[in-house]
């Protein structure tokens, strides 16, 4: 059992039955009685967002989980493969679950895989990915004292804001976090 003071951001216990990942925390402690414990979590299973708030002193069950690191394989549109780095077996994520950092997968990318009980549940990204610009618009001349910006198409389909000195075949790096330009590779 866990003490809710103790759900911090990626803290994963269980609640009613189903695994939830802690997205945010919040404590709050009013003039009189007790503290509120606010949390945003994510459902590993369907992948649906719960705000919940606990009082001081509440206690969930603890989640066991197991980590693999994987890599990367392919996708066939509903889920995302990944070979394990030591058993070598291929264990198939849902793309609801990954959401918006799928656009970042390249064939071969090493990530760790959260399982519970033998089921795949989460994927964690690397911090950065480095992606090709595969459609970038051409740069205007003397449109670069201000900082303007432009939206670029990379090798995997995501469309990223970068400077406007960015053409087609350069290599970019991007948090896979925000999905926010950081530099050129």
């Amino acid at each position: 059992m866990i003490d809710v003071n103790d759900l911090r951001k990626g803290v994963t216990f269980e609640y009613d039955g189903q695994l939830f990942k802690v997205l945010e925390y919040s404590h709050h402690k009013p003039g009189r009685g007790n503290a509120t414990i606010r949390i945003k979590a994510r459902n590993l299973r369907s992948g649906a967002n719960i705000e919940k708030t606990f009082q001081s002193g509440d206690r969930v069950p603890d989640a066991s989980l197991d980590y693999h690191n994987a890599q990367y394989l392919y996708s066939d549109g509903e889920f995302y493969y990944f070979m394990d780095n030591d058993t070598f077996e291929q264990p198939g994520v849902k793309g609801d679950i990954l959401g918006d950092s799928a656009v970042f997968l390249k064939e071969g990318m090493e990530c760790k895989l959260t399982f519970y009980n033998g089921e795949a549940l989460d994927v964690e990204m690397p911090l950065t990915v480095d992606l090709k610009v595969e459609y970038a618009e051409t740069a205007v001349r003397g449109d670069t004292a201000t900082g303007v910006t432009k939206k670029v198409r990379t090798e995997t389909g995501a469309e990223v804001q970068v400077p406007n000195f960015i053409k087609t075949g350069d290599l970019i790096r991007v948090d896979t976090r925000t999905g926010e330009y950081v530099t050129r590779a």
